[in-house]
């Protein structure tokens, strides 16, 4: 077993499983990327498979644990979180294992170590990391996603970019790290949320991260709920705009830039194209989804 894991279970079988890795606070903007995460969790197969043990990565101090009261009696203290979570997705080619986690303040090697060591156990074939910055985009506009890996074949088979950032990082960049050299291949999607909302979670740009890790992995996943959330966000965001003519001009001044940086791919998918990915998604999510 892997060190600092604390194992729910015995590792089970998964296919050519990829790993995907949110993780809240810093890399987090709007709760974009975790709520992406919890989607796949909560609408697919999935199980419980290790739970890091936090008193060796976390500055209590900083990310301070909370108590909560069950039946108003029993005192439980939540501790700051990473777990993995393993799905099955039996329509598809492959298998997801999900990190869900909190950025942790200390020792950050050894924790991506411990999480890159429990990858290689159960047989993942990549690692994709999801994220959410803030930008100046409108929330009217679809959301940019922005593609990156460092692995040059990976880019081309993929059409992602590869990253040329230079700056600070987050326990993100050390995954991946870590990931180039252990000779794994990885992936990272970043969502930009509009920094005049940037305070309010934003399933839009859930939705948009997810979608596209649906073309990057291949497992199609039942979203309904994020769509609903979609609209409920930009009806109620409009309404907060409209009700203040400084952002409204901002948000106009926005759309424009934005529409002129838009441009249609020089080679648009055939009709025959679509419609066998629209299948295989209908494949998978089922008779009842």
């Amino acid at each position: 077993m892997v060190e600092h894991l604390i194992w729910e279970q015995t590792p089970p079988e998964l296919r050519s499983p990829v790993l995907v890795c949110s993780f809240r606070g810093w890399n987090d903007a709007a709760g974009a990327a975790s709520a992406a995460l919890e989607t796949i969790a909560g609408t697919m197969d999935s199980e419980l498979l290790a739970e890091l043990d936090p008193e060796e990565f976390f500055d209590f101090q900083a990310n301070r644990p909370t108590i909560t009261l069950t039946d108003g009696m029993t005192r439980h203290i939540d501790w700051p979180s990473n777990q993995l979570v393993g799905v099955r997705a039996p329509s598809a080619e492959r298998d997801l294992l999900l990190l869900d986690g909190t950025e942790p303040n200390l020792r950050w090697r050894t924790f991506a170590d411990s999480f890159v060591d429990a990858a290689e156990q159960m047989g993942v074939e990549m690692v994709v990391t999801l994220g959410a910055l803030i930008a100046e985009v409108a929330h009217t506009m679809p959301v940019p996603i922005t593609g990156l890996a460092s692995d040059e074949e990976l880019v081309e088979r993929l059409d992602l970019q590869r990253s040329s950032y230079e700056g600070p990082t987050g326990v993100v960049g050390v995954i991946h790290d870590t990931c180039r050299q252990r000779g794994i291949q990885s992936a990272s999607l970043w969502a930009a949320v509009p920094h005049y909302v940037a305070a309010v979670p934003n399933p839009k740009a859930a939705l948009a991260l997810l979608r596209r890790l649906e073309g990057l992995t291949g497992v199609a996943v039942d979203a309904t709920e994020l769509e609903e959330e979609t609209q409920t966000y930009e009806e109620q965001v409009g309404r907060a705009v409209a009700a203040n003519p400084e952002i409204e001009e901002l948000v106009g001044r926005i759309e424009e830039e934005q529409a002129e940086q838009f441009t249609m791919p020089e080679e648009v998918p055939s009709a025959d194209a679509l419609a066998r990915d629209f299948q295989r998604f209908l494949r998978q999510r089922g008779s009842g989804g």
